[in-house]
């Protein structure tokens, strides 16, 4: 964990998930490619890397709805660094799939077995002590849930109430499968050390993304279903999402299962210092997604298709940051608090002192009140140009309206640069203390190039860059820009 006093100084960095690298396989990992952005960062003059959340995402491939919030995705192991440990004969030829990278994983665990020396073997068994309160429960639930190919309220009974001789049963069944998945997790967390470590040398921080809610079919809920909302044989009661607003006539039901606030005061938060001690593990600085359901959460009847018939419902958000801080001390935290935001919302946010988010996308066309226009902003702030929701800043200004395309132009004085180049001189130059620019807008990249485009199913999270795309004169244009604003890293 980092001081929260990163918080607190001014930098810019990146916004960029891990499976947008490059690479051979389907999606970016934590192999050498990641350790080259990081390379590529620096000489950019850049002081931090975010990226969104890094658990095993869901049919939907959404990493905000995972299987666990604290185990890592298997399909962003590196196979170099297998094959150098010796591990691994060799990586698949690229272009490879998931699959051949779950084989060369499958493969590589044989080869540790076989071929490990002593301190590896001790590395693993000190892992896994370090992290059992989580990893036991994770890997019984999914070698349980590759068994079954169900969600776990669909498993026999004694599975899905944890009887001890229904667990035990298959603990001794499972005792394979179990011992895979434990190592899975080893040499994914032994691979996202090398890479901190290695962005600890070039002086950037890692930046998390982590959801306020957790996925119904998750271990944790599983683990843990006396802290949610649900019913005996472990259905959603109610669930959470976001009431209808101008953006939606329906609202959003998000589907996800609601904390039992008072059950997860009586157990001294437990599931939260759980889950924010490997956050802080993992990251230098974590975003928490919907911050605003700490001070009161929107509760939808879990028979309900559409949030319209829902209510608001205080949270006990005060109450845990407050037992987060005794325990940590103060976190180097960044709250979501973008749409409608009461001053109770605020209020709690300046109490922990967590910065909240600009969005300069969403700056003009409202006037001079709109409050994430540049001269609004306050130090205790994130500005971005976009985030991984929005269409990237040359898609967002050649879509725009005429008429508001030429307020734009005007409110930024007639920019001789083309787009995105003028948007991230303002993100550059507010006053808030961290400024974050999407890897896309970077780039200059159109539309064509967005990762997430809320309310829609398909096309989703599967952007990636090429290195063919970053032009040689671009680490010094960035770095001058950095070195501009006052962002430039402290010597």
């Amino acid at each position: 964990m980092s001081s929260p006093d990163v918080l607190d100084r001014r930098r810019a960095g990146l916004l960029l998930h891990l499976t947008s690298l490059p690479g051979a396989g389907a999606n970016g990992d934590l192999g050498w490619e990641a350790h080259n952005f990081v390379n590529f960062a620096a000489d950019c003059g850049f002081t931090l890397w975010q990226m969104l959340p890094v658990g095993p995402p869901q049919e939907s491939g959404s990493p905000y709805q995972t299987s666990s919030v604290h185990a890592g995705w298997a399909q962003l192991i590196g196979l170099e660094p297998l094959a150098q440990a010796g591990w691994l004969e060799a990586a698949p030829p690229a272009p490879f799939s998931a699959a051949a990278r779950t084989r060369a994983l499958r493969q590589a665990h044989v080869g540790f077995q076989q071929h490990a020396d002593d301190a590896a073997r001790r590395e693993l068994d000190e892992f896994h002590a370090r992290h059992a309160y989580w990893l036991d429960d994770y890997a019984l639930f999914q070698a349980i849930h590759d068994e079954r190919h169900a969600p776990w309220w669909e498993w026999p009974k004694g599975l899905r109430s944890r009887d001890s001789r229904a667990l035990g049963q298959a603990r001794k069944r499972l005792a394979e499968p179990v011992s895979y998945l434990v190592w899975e997790q080893f040499v994914f967390f032994r691979q996202w050390q090398a890479l901190h470590d290695h962005c600890a040398e070039r002086g950037v921080l890692l930046f998390g993304d982590m959801p306020i809610f957790v996925a119904h079919d998750s271990a944790e809920v599983w683990a843990r279903p006396q802290d949610f909302d649900l019913t005996e044989d472990g259905h959603t009661r109610n669930v959470a999402g976001v009431p209808p607003d101008y953006f939606s006539a329906t609202g959003q039901r998000w589907g996800n299962p609601l904390y039992l606030w008072d059950r997860l005061a009586k157990s001294d938060y437990k599931f939260w210092l759980d889950r924010m001690r490997t956050q802080l593990a993992l990251f230098d600085i974590v975003r928490i997604d919907h911050f605003r359901g700490f001070e009161a959460f929107w509760e939808i009847p879990a028979d309900q298709e559409t949030a319209i018939h829902g209510r608001w419902v205080p949270a006990g958000g005060d109450a845990l940051f407050a037992r987060l801080e005794r325990e940590f001390g103060r976190l180097p935290l960044v709250a979501e608090d973008l749409g409608i935001i009461t001053d109770a919302v605020t209020a709690l946010r300046k109490k922990y002192r967590m910065p909240g988010m600009k969005i300069l996308q969403f700056a003009f066309g409202s006037g001079a009140d709109n409050p994430y226009l540049p001269f609004r902003h306050s130090r205790d702030a994130v500005v971005y140009t976009g985030t991984h929701d929005n269409d990237t800043t040359l898609g967002w200004h050649q879509s725009l309206p005429e008429a508001e395309r030429a307020e734009v132009d005007d409110y930024l004085g007639q920019p001789g640069e083309p787009m995105p180049w003028p948007l991230i001189r303002t993100a550059l130059g507010s006053r808030a203390n961290l400024a974050i620019l999407p890897m896309q807008d970077a780039l200059s990249l159109d539309g064509e190039h967005r990762m997430n485009t809320p309310g829609t199913a398909e096309g989703n999270w599967t952007w990636r860059f090429s290195w063919e795309q970053v032009t040689p004169e671009l680490p010094a244009r960035l770095e001058h820009l950095v070195q501009l604003y006052g962002r430039a890293p402290e010597n």
